[in-house]
């Protein structure tokens, strides 16, 4: 009896919440396949077009074509971005608030499990099934980027809000913070649906703060006003020209730098927002 007590309560987690990790399941399962679509499909079918057209009397618009790639590739990267978002509204509802006000989380404190043992089930499920899910996202995505970059056409580029986050360990950051937040949401108001629209409220906020001020995450490259057409293709204008001013902006090599910086720091709201959880856990069951 001993020997199966502690998983108990991860056990629960995943008995209670099946159709959360269904949906989820479903979701990068999804998601996945369409990416492995563009991948194997798409493309080709955009390449045999701009082969078609580029045989004929008056040429193609390459830029045309690469939409039919583009425009879902970048649709899938939103998804991918702002998938946090519904993370953020499980945690506050779902997984925490409606367990509060319902009184079903003092049941099972009554039943041998310990608040901290409750809330660290409730945190560690979900966490490993987000991160797990998150990766395969990212790494599928990275995949379809990079095999095929010439057919991306975005105003910005690598720095498109939904490309830039979808590329990397981010994606798995948002998740985890929105996670973390939404429990502590749920943890301070006791009430399912205000932590719900709290929780979301909070973790888009950061995000549009953290996009805003994304650009200034790590120092950027400056061109006199005279050499901008030594400006690459790929880098990230983040100035307009004017008469004796420089250029600023972020090469496609400050790709890496600008992206773990943002992602440090939502995983340290995440840390912050779990540790806030456990004291606030623990203050009033005290």
């Amino acid at each position: 009896m001993s020997a199966t007590a502690p998983a108990r309560p991860f056990r629960t987690v995943l008995r209670l919440h099946r159709t959360a990790l269904i949906v989820w399941g479903a979701f990068v399962a999804g998601l996945i396949g369409r990416l492995v679509w563009l991948d194997e499909i798409t493309v080709d079918a955009v390449r045999a077009a701009e082969a078609e057209c580029s045989r004929g009397p008056w040429g193609c618009v390459d830029v045309l074509e690469a939409l039919d790639f583009s425009q879902p590739l970048e649709q899938v990267g939103f998804l991918v971005h702002h998938g946090f978002l519904a993370v953020a509204a499980f945690a506050g509802g779902a997984l925490i608030g409606r367990e509060l006000e319902s009184g079903t989380a003092r049941l099972a404190w009554t039943q041998g499990v310990t608040p901290a043992r409750w809330l660290a089930a409730k945190l560690l499920v979900p966490a490993l099934v987000l991160t797990a899910g998150g990766t395969a996202l990212v790494l599928v995505f990275r995949r379809v980027w990079a095999a095929n970059r010439d057919l991306v056409v975005l105003a910005d580029g690598w720095a498109s809000a939904d490309v830039f986050v979808a590329r990397g360990p981010a994606t798995v950051a948002y998740a985890l913070c929105a996670l973390a937040v939404g429990t502590l949401t749920a943890l301070l108001l006791r009430r399912a649906l205000p932590a719900l629209a709290v929780s979301v409220t909070a973790v888009w906020l950061l995000g549009a703060v953290l996009e805003r001020h994304r650009a200034r995450l790590w120092p950027a490259e400056a061109l006199p006003a005279h050499e901008e057409f030594a400006l690459p293709d790929s880098a990230w204008r983040l100035e307009a020209v004017g008469t004796g001013h420089p250029t600023a902006y972020h090469p496609a090599s400050h790709f890496w730098p600008l992206h773990l910086v943002e992602t440090g720091l939502v995983l340290a709201v995440a840390v912050v927002a779990a540790v806030a959880a456990f004291a606030v856990l623990r203050r009033r069951t005290a």
